[in-house]
């Protein structure tokens, strides 16, 4: 038996596609993992901030088509960068591990965040790293940040900013570690979505392939926190770019959670925070519903209104 791998072309994409080949044919020695490689529109629009272009499938659109033309059978992605839903025919099919879920911070200098000089250039594109940064150091420049992990520790490392945030796991995956000078924690800087988390997505009804990557891949404490933070996400985003963050913990039947909404100059801020029992997947998807309409209900949904004009 065969199974193509899609994948995108950068490092990161390629460690991670290999990482889950690895683990398959170590469980099923007898099945040969190929990796086919695509360019996405990501891939190819560098220029541009990503919250500006608005396309929610910047990363996963091109490869999630060669699934359903059969040209490939899974994908492996940055659970991070898929949207809340996929197209008719998709799912996903299993959950890594989760590597470190924080944002780390990279620096000019081995500054911290609270002791980079006032007025410093901070490098990121993200919405929800931006909110949160300019309540946490409101006296700092923040400038766009595009490339794969290696272009933009190079960029910092030019002097074109003082220092950069990234996600955590992906430094860490590409052995950058070292470089890293502070770890944000969750209680300061909320991870994104899914942050940490590899997804592999494939066809619905290939019961066959989606057996051998579940049983070779999936971690059911992942596949929880991911289900929270992915009905959070689903239920706020109505079609919008927009400052969120949401990070869940799980410890047996219970699941720790905290989210949060923002304005982009993070003014206003809503946060909410709560310990959950839960027993199925379907308890873990109402969680993340649950959280999400409360932000909404303390001024999420003005928010969003206001700013994207969703309704």
């Amino acid at each position: 038996m065969e199974i193509r791998i899609g994948t995108r072309k950068s490092k990161l994409a390629l460690w991670q596609s290999e990482w889950v080949k690895t683990q398959i044919e170590k469980k099923f020695p007898e099945v040969k993992v190929e990796l086919v490689k695509i360019t996405t529109k990501g891939d190819k629009i560098l220029d541009v901030p990503l919250a500006k272009i608005g396309d929610k499938g910047l990363f996963t659109k091109e490869i999630e088509e060669a699934m359903l033309r059969g040209n490939v059978d899974i994908a492996v992605h940055s659970l991070k960068d898929v949207p809340s839903k996929l197209p008719e025919g998709l799912k996903l099919i299993a959950f890594s591990d989760r590597e470190d879920p924080r944002d780390a911070f990279l620096s000019n200098g081995k500054y911290k965040l609270d002791t980079l000089p006032e007025g410093a250039v901070v490098g990121t594109s993200s919405l929800r790293r931006k909110a949160q940064l300019k309540i946490l150091r409101p006296d700092i420049q923040i400038k766009d940040l595009r490339g794969n992990v290696d272009t933009r520790i190079k960029k910092l490392k030019e002097g074109q900013y003082d220092a950069i945030i990234l996600a955590a796991a992906g430094v860490k995956r590409l052995g950058w570690e070292d470089e890293i000078d502070e770890i944000l924690s969750p209680d300061r800087m909320i991870p994104s979505v899914s942050q940490g988390i590899l997804g592999i997505e494939g066809r619905e009804g290939d019961k066959e392939i989606e057996k051998i990557v579940r049983e070779a891949i999936n971690s059911w404490e992942s596949e929880v926190a991911a289900t929270v933070e992915r009905a959070f996400l689903r239920t706020v985003e109505g079609g919008c770019q927009v400052p969120l963050g949401c990070y869940a913990v799980v410890n047996e039947d219970r699941v720790h959670v905290r989210a949060f909404i923002s304005d982009l100059d993070g003014k206003f801020f809503h946060k909410e925070e709560g310990v959950f029992r839960f027993s199925s997947l379907k308890d873990a998807d109402n969680i993340g519903i649950s959280i999400a309409q409360r932000l909404l209900s303390a001024g999420g949904k003005e928010i969003l209104e206001e700013l994207f004009k969703c309704k």
